[in-house]
């Protein structure tokens, strides 16, 4: 099974998404996602002109001998671009093998270890009604764990909050939050990390006294947090029983994490940021994190990502893969098939597509009562229609940025 056709496919039905088509010699397709959300055309480009020339011949069942001839040929290793564009080819072959044998991807990982997968979604409310409501629709949607973010007194606009309105020339936009903000330049938001400590508390206090303590609740801190207030932060949360606190600190500074570990029990997530499975290796071997956050798209694939899973179950730590919507439903689905396989899930993020992306990626994935499921579709389960493709040509888009309140810009 020889790779005859590679193209490389730009669409924007909600957002920008960019995916991988192989074909093979005799007639199979498999689709990859690439997609960095507002740098999509870098990886169009590192597709186009240095990977697609040395796909094309290859044998499609050599998936781990393909993946580490991309990595170590280049000598220029890991990054996001890279490892997408890597992880394009991984995903799009696995989906070949899987097509090719007639079985799902997960059939290939081991089997199902379960029945679905625990979903959670992303509640958000300026003020504490707001909020409340977008619990309620969210558990009316099927939801059984909730991700939250408030609001915090004094800012305009914050990361998460779905009804935020831009600032410095975007103001009474609506913005979706998720959908990176199209046009020209960034939307500017403003932060203040001493009043978000200081609010946020208080916010699951009364989520906890409206709604109970069975409910599972999330939070996600967005790396804007010093190891010290990270650590605070942590420890104000505990009586409020957090099922994570997401990316508490910038990750890159992963001796951080000892810090906060040391004076926290509060679960922590990180990763979503990270490229490869070394980017990892401290953090799960020291025990310094309870859920990988790693996205099948950005991590190079299926193959590195059931890797990473399988080091961390020998530490009890499961996974949690990021999973909003500038992840293409082909990736995924990537990371469903992972989930539905190993043995240490722990909970997979999923933000709903907007209509013209499900009308462009035709999913066997299945979504009842909270619980996820790739389906049975031979390979990954998704079809991309090339037709519907055609019509939402690529969009210049940008996710946020933050300055404080003295023009400082801070991370986002």
């Amino acid at each position: 099974m020889k790779i005859e056709r590679a193209e490389v496919i730009v669409t924007s039905p909600n957002r920008n998404f960019v995916t991988l088509k192989l074909t093979t010699d005799d007639g199979l397709t498999g689709l990859g996602d690439a997609t960095v959300n507002g740098r999509e055309l870098a990886v169009v480009s590192y597709l186009t002109d240095h990977v697609v020339p040395l796909l094309l011949g290859l044998d499609a069942h050599r998936i781990e001998d393909t993946w580490q001839f991309l990595y170590r040929s280049a000598y220029w290793r890991r990054g996001p671009i890279t490892m997408a564009a890597i992880a394009a080819v991984d995903m799009a072959l696995w989906d070949l093998k899987g097509k090719a044998a007639g079985l799902p991807v997960y059939q290939f990982l081991g089997g199902a270890s379960r029945s679905g997968m625990m979903a959670y979604g992303h509640a958000s409310g300026k003020e504490l009604p707001e909020l409340f409501d977008s619990i309620r629709e969210h558990q009316e949607l099927g939801y059984r764990s909730i991700r939250v973010q408030p609001g915090v007194p004094g800012l305009k606009a914050i990361y998460g909050v779905a009804s935020n309105t831009g600032l410095a020339g975007n103001e009474g936009v609506r913005y979706d939050h998720e959908p990176a903000q199209r046009g020209v330049m960034p939307m500017l938001e403003d932060w203040d990390t001493r009043a978000y400590l200081r609010h946020v508390p208080t916010v699951f206090e009364a989520i906890r006294a409206e709604f109970g303590a069975e409910l599972p609740l999330l939070h996600d801190g967005h790396h804007r947090m010093t190891p010290l207030q990270a650590a605070a932060f942590g420890r104000s949360l505990e009586p409020y029983d957090l099922f994570w606190l997401e990316d508490c600190t910038p990750a890159e500074n992963q001796e951080a994490l000892r810090l906060v570990r040391q004076h926290t029990t509060t679960p922590l997530a990180i990763g979503e940021v990270f490229n490869t499975i070394w980017d990892f290796q401290a953090l799960i071997k020291e025990q310094l994190i309870d859920y990988v956050r790693a996205a099948s798209t950005h991590f190079g694939g299926i193959s590195p990502l059931k890797k990473v899973m399988d080091y961390a179950a020998q530490y009890q730590i499961k996974s949690g893969c990021h999973g909003p919507t500038d992840i293409s439903p082909v990736g995924f689905a990537a990371q469903l098939h992972v989930g539905l396989a190993i043995h240490n899930f722990g909970i997979q993020e999923y933000m709903q597509h907007g209509a013209r992306t499900n009308a462009t990626f035709e999913q066997s994935m299945t979504f009842v009562d909270g619980f996820l499921h790739p389906g049975e579709r031979p390979g990954l389960g998704v079809e991309l229609d090339v037709d519907e493709a055609g019509k939402y040509p690529y969009v210049t888009a940008y996710l946020p940025y933050n300055r404080l309140a003295d023009g400082t810009v801070h991370d986002w």
